[in-house]
């Protein structure tokens, strides 16, 4: 039981190691497949090829997303267990001295010396790489690397987002898709960019236009191009 007076938090960093993942997998798998889409359809294309190019871009997608953010966040992973290793060495060859480092932290953050040597020697003698890892180099439960939970969300998020207009392009007659799945596209998009505006706690507005705008000129691109090539070849 909580003590008397006390209240629970949640505070949104809480979110930041899933929630960069999939607004990211979402976003570009909603963008890419249907600025792909409307690309190929563009380009005066049937509706099968239409189709079999937004599989094929949905499941490329979804893999190079999982496979990227996997190495992406590896990396990080690595980082933060060499600086933990070196961490660890450092406190067993000179503590005295990583504890004067502490405590100069807490100097710079506003305490003054003898206080920040007393929370130094606690922290140190309860968890002595706990307390380096978090207030020296920055790492804690939040903010560290899980590169499996990354690319699974990245995979499953880009393929969420992917299915969107490739089922507004299957629903569609060959001659509207174009126009059906970009104006369907950039309503996900907003829908999208507010959803993840909220989750973050940022402004709704700004990221809504910014996700439609990006998404647009992402579509309208592809479009002109496949229009040229179609009408090319």
């Amino acid at each position: 039981m909580p003590p008397a007076g006390s209240h629970g938090e949640s505070h949104l960093i809480d979110r930041i190691g899933w929630l960069r993942a999939a607004v990211l997998g979402a976003n570009d798998g909603l963008v890419s497949t249907a600025s792909l889409i409307v690309g190929v359809a563009a380009s005066a294309a049937a509706s099968s090829e239409i189709l079999v190019a937004g599989c094929a871009g949905l499941v490329a997608g979804a893999m190079s997303m999982a496979a990227g953010e996997y190495v992406s966040v590896s990396s990080q992973a690595d980082t933060e267990r060499a600086d933990l290793a070196r961490e660890r060495a450092e406190l067993l060859q000179d503590p005295a001295a990583e504890r004067e480092e502490l405590a100069g932290i807490y100097v710079a953050r506003g305490l003054d010396h003898d206080l920040a040597r007393r929370v130094a020697d606690q922290l140190m003698a309860k968890d002595a790489l706990g307390a380096h890892a978090r207030d020296e180099l920055g790492i804690s439960e939040f903010t560290t690397a899980r590169p499996i939970q990354a690319a699974l969300t990245s995979a499953a998020t880009f393929s969420a987002g992917a299915a969107l207009p490739l089922a507004v392009a299957w629903a569609s007659p060959a001659h509207l898709v174009v126009y059906l799945v970009s104006g369907a596209s950039l309503v996900f998009l907003a829908g999208l960019g507010a959803l993840g505006a909220r989750a973050g706690g940022a402004g709704v507005l700004r990221a809504t236009l910014r996700v439609a705008f990006w998404g647009a000129l992402a579509m309208a691109v592809t479009a002109g191009i496949g229009r040229l090539v179609g009408t090319a070849v």
